[in-house]
């Protein structure tokens, strides 16, 4: 198949058609489209279809290819939870973050289940077999690689401009029930965390075939934003800590290792599932499941809590707005152990790692609370937390967007949630991560503050993605294990001494760009919630 930029004037000569790249897997040619200074080779098969009988079970690799094909389009899209905004507000301030996001400009593709696929981009002038470093990339909550495919050729454009080439790879993999199913059912057919599982066989796949598309296989990096980041770093604790030569660094965006609770606590959920998907009168439920009409299933998904549902504050804690589908759970087969205690135990890939975060991640997320106006419930629900009330103040000038005064006090109780979810969800999980790490590992960490003057969201959470912030540190990590870039500030590790962050300001008011900052801000909250977290994994 010829792409559309097959087709060049060279000079004087006459049109010359150039053969579209292709590359050998086993027996099979497998064609792919060329872009300019890029070859994409897309939508190709690492794992069997998870249809039929092989719906809600770990992914079956594929080992072996014999059979030639193009892998000129993406794959399906795996099937994500419809989650909406609960107001008109909530929809306005969604569609000012969207701006940023570039949702309404991203390509999609026809959900299903057989999903199981990934993308390859590579520079087009990529000929030494198993040469360049590789940098892999991946998230949990919607289904789609494609939507990465802007990032993906940025990525490998730059990485040609700073003379440091790169190959990318992206994957797509099962979320919410079909990914991370979860109840005693669950457990003793032992197919937990099933999306993490379709990772790490996408992973398996680079190990074995990133070969022939010029990547070395053991110069492979995990790149991950938000749920990515999270799944990154369960990918470290994975068989206590065990990488399995799968990968040599990780760097992780806005998400670190998240308390978790045991699969069975996702039993409600499961429970609802099977009711509302027609198979409440089986004698075994999760056979059932697997033989349910695809329609059954996704309309039962779509009426369990999404990421806009409306939260009550004692919902708030730990994510609990993605109820049973959109977290991993602790399952011996995966995750052995609450990951913040599988940290603390020394159980952790001991690979160079960045990790770091927005000012205000929890703007955007505390959009689904704003009709709770009062802390009344707060003492009734939880007498726990009442050392919360004073590190999380309800005076919206200590709230998040924070040091904007009394600005984007949106509620009387926005500000203070947004401090709160941010801090319990993001800040406290990586400030943790960081600290137990140190001296373990080489260790980088920094703080985003671009957009700060952002209307009610100030620098929200992801905005470091959408800004591109950190493309040429990924770059440089990815081919050295260090995010320095050999000017401006430099970077320092992390150390117990020194918590430094390499901060990027606000530029709309400060014009040194970027500094080093201390990783010792909200202290006391911060400490709080990571105590809390360790006593009562979700």
């Amino acid at each position: 198949m010829r792409s559309r930029n097959s087709l060049i004037l060279l000079g004087f000569s006459p049109l010359v058609v150039l053969a579209a790249p292709n590359v050998t897997l086993d027996n099979a040619t497998v064609t792919g489209v060329e872009n300019g200074t890029l070859h994409q080779f897309l939508g190709i098969p690492y794992a069997e279809s998870p249809v039929g009988d092989l719906r809600f079970r770990l992914p079956v690799n594929i080992t072996s290819y014999n059979q030639s094909f193009d892998a000129t389009n993406y794959g399906f899209t795996c099937i994500a939870q419809n989650s909406t905004p609960s107001s008109d507000f909530v929809k306005a301030v969604g569609n000012l973050a969207s701006f940023f996001f570039g949702d309404d400009n991203t390509p999609k593709t026809p959900q299903s289940e057989d999903c199981l696929t990934l993308n390859v981009i590579r520079p087009s002038n990529t000929t030494d077999i198993g040469s360049l470093p590789v940098v892999v990339v991946s998230g949990f909550e919607y289904g789609s690689s494609i939507s990465y495919d802007k990032m993906g050729t940025t990525i490998v454009g730059r990485s040609l401009e700073l003379g440091k080439p790169v190959i990318y790879v992206s994957m797509n993999y099962r979320v919410n029930a079909f990914g991370f199913i979860a109840s005693q059912e669950v457990v003793a057919d032992g197919v937990g965390n099933i999306g993490l599982q379709d990772q790490r066989s996408a992973l398996q796949w680079v190990k074995t075939f990133i070969g022939a598309f010029g990547g070395n296989s053991s110069r492979v990096t995990l790149w991950g934003q938000s749920s990515g980041a999270i799944s990154t770093s369960l990918q470290m604790l994975a068989y206590d800590g065990n990488a399995g030569d799968l990968f040599q660094g990780a760097f992780m965006q806005t998400g670190a290792p998240i308390p978790v609770g045991n699969a069975t606590q996702g039993q409600v959920y499961y429970d609802q599932l099977v009711q509302d998907s027609g198979c409440g009168g089986s004698n075994d439920t999760l056979a059932c499941l697997r033989s349910a009409p695809l329609g059954n299933l996704t309309s039962a998904i779509g009426k369990t809590p999404g990421i806009w549902s409306y939260q009550d504050i004692h919902d708030s804690m730990y994510s609990s707005r993605w109820s049973w589908h959109g977290l991993p759970t602790r399952m011996a087969s995966f995750l052995t152990d609450n990951p913040q205690r599988l940290v603390e135990n020394d159980k952790v890939a001991k690979i160079p790692m960045v990790s770091g975060n927005c000012d205000d991640e929890g703007t955007l997320f505390s959009l689904s609370s704003l009709n709770v106006t009062s802390d009344e419930r707060i003492p009734e629900l939880y007498d726990q937390l009442a050392p919360l009330f004073s590190a999380y103040p309800k005076d919206p000038e200590d709230g998040s967007p924070f040091n904007t005064s009394i600005a984007n006090a949106i509620t009387s109780q926005f500000k203070r949630i947004a401090a709160f979810e941010g801090d319990s969800v993001f800040q406290a999980p990586r400030r943790y991560f960081l600290q137990q790490r140190v001296g373990k590992q080489p260790i980088w960490s920094y703080l985003s503050r671009r957009l700060k003057y952002l209307p009610v969201l100030g620098s929200f959470h992801s905005s470091d993605q959408y800004l591109d912030l950190l493309n040429d540190y990924v770059i440089y990590f990815t081919n050295n294990l260090d995010p320095n870039t050999g000017s401006g500030t430099e970077w320092p590790q992390y150390t117990s001494d020194a918590p430094q962050m390499y901060t990027f300001h606000a530029i709309e008011t400060d014009p040194s760009d970027n500094s080093l900052t201390t990783d010792d801000y909200r202290s006391e909250g911060i400490s709080i919630l990571t105590n809390l977290s360790l006593a009562y994994p979700i």
